[in-house]
């Protein structure tokens, strides 16, 4: 059942009426899988992995495995508020596990399976996580490290052969039959670290309510889901705010069918196959995989895309992708905005509101977001500001773990800053400038990356950009661009003129950017986020090899 009846007309007036109602007791769990007892035998998860091989598994198979590791573990030792981490990638495992730790009480901690040792020791040793649930490709890091993590009792091993596969063999000594933890909607469920762009990592501990505050955003995005027939994807990481508070967990909320592909790095070409093979009508694609999808000729002709509706999110997606979208996608992509610590707030439904092309949207219903200046005051119409939201909603965080200064900082006037700059227009659209540490400043001008990354797309040579400031003696900073080139284009002096005269043709002269750097690749959060600080290093000390 949807929170939003997509009979109701507009999306100013749905926003208007809408009241939130969430009961005194949730449990994770319980919303998406053990309430759904009347579609048990439904398809929940389509598995498939990079080698072909194929599985499906149904809302009863969810309710059989995790009460049967929900089990194992409380004979493991794990209790109530105990952090359980989850090092896996899309697969069956990762749903079974967190459904096993929320029924628990305990709280899971998803991990990237592209962490490092040192990205793994800080997380685990920051949480306290009493054990971890570890693919194959992390195992062996894992367990080096398990000696120096004294909290860490548990290492479970998945998938790493006959002898360390340990998962499905706790799961079958569990019994089938589980008396699920009751948990208030304000215990916590899950903890997330940030992404950790401009400084050490935090962690962001969300709470069982949460899980009803991403409904309204999450209905819109995809245009009143669910509908009759709808099968989700995303090649989001589960470990990822985006792919699993705004893919799986909702998908599954609403009986639905979602694809669970382990298939490494994004390949657009099996990407289209794997949405036309699984008939999926609904996606969270992030901006940078669109990207990768634009560079690819002949999408419409060669895959029987069956789409109806497709959300970005974690980098501004810009114009020239919301043209593409409705020129090779036949739809209008949905951009929404949110955070780690607030998720799901701003965003747009084409189904019932023409969008701006370039805007982040609306407030979703039952948010309340504006722009405010630095004491918290909100500012006018086309007034640049932070964007902040307003706390006491459900979707927000209840703190950063073991760190209630730097929650209490990020409160002013009982807004929370989120730390990106924008501002609101006339018809109350949400515009991102940047953030906050990412805005140029440059002969008096304040200049955000967003636009000029969008201009720069328009150049067919161009396949993926990042702009920053680099400091200048005269102007402050000006801005550079660090451009990724598509297929069949090569580096030149000549090149770059050209890229840079199409932006300050479109732009204006303080906008374009003076210089253009030439690199494979840009280096990325594991959420799919640019990371600039890397740039602006890069730039303070340059490799001589560099071109």
């Amino acid at each position: 059942m949807r929170l939003i009846d997509p009979a109701d007309t507009g999306f100013d007036a749905i926003r208007r009426e809408f009241r939130w109602s969430i009961p005194d007791n949730v449990n994770v769990a319980h919303r998406i899988c053990e309430r759904h007892q009347d579609r048990s035998e439904q398809v929940a998860v389509y598995y498939e992995n990079a080698a072909g091989e194929r599985a499906s598994y149904r809302f009863a198979d969810l309710k059989k495995f995790s009460d049967r590791f929900a089990n194992a573990l409380r004979a493991a030792g794990i209790a109530r508020g105990d952090r359980v981490a989850i090092v896996l990638p899309q697969t069956i495992e990762t749903v079974v596990a967190h459904l096993a730790i929320h029924k628990l009480g305990a709280v899971s901690l998803p991990l990237a399976i592209l962490f490092g040792p040192e990205a793994l020791d800080y997380r685990l040793r920051d949480s306290g996580a009493r054990a971890a649930i570890v693919h194959a490709n992390r195992y062996h890091d894992v367990k080096k490290l398990q000696p120096g993590l004294p909290d860490l009792q548990r290492v479970i091993g998945c998938r790493c052969g006959v002898a360390a596969d340990e998962f499905w063999a706790l799961l079958g000594k569990g019994s089938d039959r589980f008396e699920m933890v009751q948990t208030r909607a304000d215990d916590p469920a899950c903890l997330i670290y940030t992404s950790g762009t401009t400084g050490p990592p935090k962690g962001a501990l969300i709470a069982h309510r949460a899980i009803f505050g991403n409904f309204t955003g999450f209905e819109m995005s995809q245009n009143f889901f669910p509908q009759p027939g709808d099968v989700f994807w995303t090649p989001a990481d589960w470990a990822w705010t985006g792919g699993l508070w705004d893919a799986l967990f909702p998908a599954l909320n609403y009986g639905m069918p979602i694809v669970a592909y382990e298939g490494g790095g994004f390949d657009a070409e099996r990407v289209c196959r794997l949405m036309s093979d699984y008939a999926v009508t609904n996606a969270f694609i992030p901006p940078t995989a669109l990207k990768m999808l634009r560079a690819l000729p002949d999408i419409g002709s060669r895959f029987d895309l069956r789409l109806r509706a497709v959300m970005s999110a974690g980098e501004q997606v810009g114009e020239e992708l919301i043209h593409w979208g409705r020129d090779t996608l036949g739809l209008t992509i949905n951009e929404m905005w949110g955070q780690t610590e607030f998720n799901y707030i701003v965003g747009n439904c084409s189904a019932i509101m023409a969008p701006k092309p370039g805007s982040m949207g609306k407030p979703y219903p039952g948010h309340q977001v504006d722009v405010i200046d630095d004491d918290g005051n909100v500012v006018g119409d086309g007034q640049e500001g932070e964007l902040a939201a307003w706390c006491d909603d459900p979707v927000m965080f209840l703190g950063y773990w073991n760190n209630a200064e730097a929650t209490q900082a990020k409160i002013t006037a009982n807004w929370f800053r989120t730390g990106d700059v924008g501002y609101r227009d006339a018809d109350g659209f949400l515009w991102f400038v940047g953030r906050k540490d990412d805005v140029i400043s440059s002969a008096g001008y304040r200049i955000g990356p967003g636009e000029i990354e969008d201009s720069l797309l328009k150049h067919p040579a161009v396949l993926q950009a990042a702009v920053i400031g680099k400091p200048d003696e005269l102007r402050g900073q000006i801005v550079k661009a660090f451009v990724v080139l598509t297929d069949g284009h090569e580096p030149s002096d000549e090149l770059a003129t050209e890229i840079q005269q199409s932006v300050r043709t479109r732009l204006s002269a303080h906008e374009y950017p003076r210089e253009i750097e030439f690199i494979d690749s840009l280096p990325m959060t594991t959420t799919g986020k640019v990371r600039r600080i890397d740039l602006r290093a890069r730039e303070q000390n340059p490799d001589p090899g560099d071109s």
